[in-house]
């Protein structure tokens, strides 16, 4: 519990108080990263469901974006931003590294923030005119899927910027594959809830294979470009997942 509330204060704007706080902590708790996007996720899916009995699809899409993007303060909306405006571009890796500091967007951080706003509201509003069970489990499982595979980005690469000036320090030092492996039982939990809820198992495969195809390009365009992952990267890799997931759920299998 100690550790979901670690990772939900890291990764929300919930008030989240901790009497302490130990920096092995923030290492740690990764391995719940999934369920806070379950949360995020359910939160999405409530307003998704509650707005498209008032107002036509695409405004119920708008609600349940601008939703989720409050609830964690634009997190990894930023880093999606960031890391595109470093290395949509040909420049070296110390100079791409300065350029995911500087605060300022350039041209191909807002193409691509822009249009993964759009791509998401489309589908969501595509979900929003199918029935609840489909569009809860696109929700759910977008958002617990993408952050399991940036966990997995984690794990498998070192840490590719300077950790002394880490924003996270903890989470630029190894972190230990068990999390992963505690991540990724998230996941199966998820999954066997929405297959016992009537969601298609085929369904979920193809979504959960979606989000491990961007972990696979994420961990080797961050390798190649920086020789490991940054905190702006994940969050790219977070935002690229979801998308992927919810064009698997909204695809006509």
């Amino acid at each position: 519990m100690r550790l979901f509330l670690v990772a939900l204060q890291f990764l929300t704007r919930l008030p989240v108080r901790l009497h302490r706080f130990e920096p092995a902590w923030l290492n740690d708790c990764v391995r719940h990263f999934p369920l806070v996007g379950a949360l995020v996720g359910s939160v999405g899916a409530g307003v998704l469901v509650a707005g498209a009995q008032w107002w036509p699809a695409w405004v119920a899409a708008l609600l349940a974006l601008a939703a989720t993007v409050a609830l964690t303060g634009g997190f990894h909306e930023d880093g999606l931003a960031d890391t595109f405006d470093a290395l949509g571009g040909v420049v070296p890796r110390e100079k791409a590294l300065a350029i995911m500091k500087d605060s300022r967007i350039g041209s191909y951080g807002a193409l691509a923030l822009g249009l993964s706003l759009l791509l998401r509201a489309a589908l969501l509003a595509v979900l929003a005119t199918r029935p609840l069970a489909g569009a809860v489990a696109a929700l759910l499982a977008s958002h617990a899927w993408a952050r399991a595979a940036a966990v997995g980005v984690m794990v498998s690469l070192p840490y590719g910027g300077d950790a002394e000036h880490a924003k996270a320090k903890p989470l630029a030092l190894a972190v230990a594959p068990r999390n992963l492996a505690i991540a990724l039982s998230w996941c199966l939990a998820l999954a066997g809830a929405l297959a016992a809820w009537g969601v298609a198992w085929q369904r979920l495969a193809v979504a959960a294979l979606a989000a491990l195809l961007v972990a696979v390009v994420m961990r080797q365009w961050l390798r190649r470009r920086l020789g490991g992952y940054t905190g702006d990267g994940l969050g790219a890799t977070e935002q690229l997942a979801e998308i992927a997931v919810l064009l698997a759920f909204t695809a006509s299998l």
